[in-house]
């Protein structure tokens, strides 16, 4: 995702549960350099921390820091599985968040990445990694975004 933006104005990375990667930049954005960006991939190799396997506190938390009348923001969202009860609840809860104008464009876009990381040969995707192909595709169409899921791995 950094590679199709060769140059952004920002750059935040936080896990689902609203986290910061990096705590010296909580509740601003990190500079956009070669150097930083490196960091930043560097980290996400070792980076393990809790997640409850819903991206709705880390959604929440990016629109409310983040979002200004002035800037055009996307937030960006990599993951494989959804283990909420509702996924309508969690729409229901970004809806009330990143709300619409008078035009119907939200403050926020929301694009999305599913991966099956818990693919084996001849399984087929866990009820939670349908959960959240589901959850991501509401999402991203209400939010003016993009869903994208990879393909299983294992096969050629």
């Amino acid at each position: 995702t950094l590679s199709i933006y060769p140059e952004v104005k920002g750059i935040q990375v936080m896990n689902d549960m609203g986290q910061y990667m990096f705590s010296r930049y909580r509740g601003k954005w990190i500079p956009d350099t070669p150097g930083r960006r490196k960091v930043i991939m560097d980290r996400l190799r070792t980076w393990n921390v809790f997640s409850n396997s819903s991206p709705v506190e880390g959604i929440t938390q990016a629109i409310r820091t983040f979002y200004a009348p002035d800037k055009k923001i996307s937030i960006y969202v990599f993951g494989d599985e959804f283990s909420g009860r509702s996924v309508e609840a969690v729409v229901r809860q970004i809806d009330a968040v990143n709300r619409e104008d008078e035009d119907g464009n939200r403050m926020v876009r929301i694009h999305a990445v599913g991966f099956p990381f818990f693919f084996e040969p001849g399984r087929q995707a866990s009820d939670t990694t349908r959960r959240y192909a589901q959850l991501m595709r509401i999402l991203t169409e209400r939010n003016g975004g993009t869903f994208v899921a990879l393909s299983d791995p294992n096969r050629s």
